[in-house]
């Protein structure tokens, strides 16, 4: 295990954080059913750790064992999907979305490919705008973010 991996990460409102102790050694973006219900988006991303480079280090996630084989941890109080977690594997996987720096893992595969939505393959080709402009288009100074910082308080 490489100590001091320096990746943390948490939920929108704080109340569960984490860190890892170790750089993901495998990352994915899974597009299967499960996870798409579970994010509520067209897939989720994950990097995974050993369990024994992972440490909650504040509150913990409520848990539900979304499948026989596996189980998923989210803070119940603002919903934030954090982890997923393989029954009996040594291993647990966190949500690159949930990290402070979610540029510092990038996916290596892309599972469940089954389920993919046929609209993400025009994604590139849609039309792109930065988040101040679409603010300014509906005339919104400021969206006041109730969102913990990326960062640890």
């Amino acid at each position: 295990m490489t100590q001091g991996a320096g990746l943390t990460g948490g939920c929108q409102c704080g109340a569960v954080r984490y860190r890892l102790d170790a750089q993901p050694g495998w990352s994915s973006i899974c597009h299967c059913r499960m996870c798409q219900k579970a994010g509520g988006a067209p897939f989720m991303a994950f990097g995974s750790v050993p369990q024994a480079a992972f440490a909650w280090t504040r509150g913990a996630p409520a848990i539900f064992a979304s499948s026989d084989i596996a189980e998923r941890g989210f803070c119940s109080a603002c919903g934030t999907p954090l982890t997923y977690r393989m029954l009996g594997r040594a291993h647990l996987s966190v949500t690159l979305g949930s990290l402070d720096d979610p540029e510092a893992v990038r996916p290596s595969e892309q599972i469940g490919v089954e389920s993919r939505l046929s609209w993400c393959e025009s994604l590139p080709s849609l039309p792109a705008s930065r988040s101040a402009d679409w603010m300014a288009k509906y005339n919104l100074a400021d969206a006041g973010s109730r969102q913990h910082p990326d960062n640890e308080t």
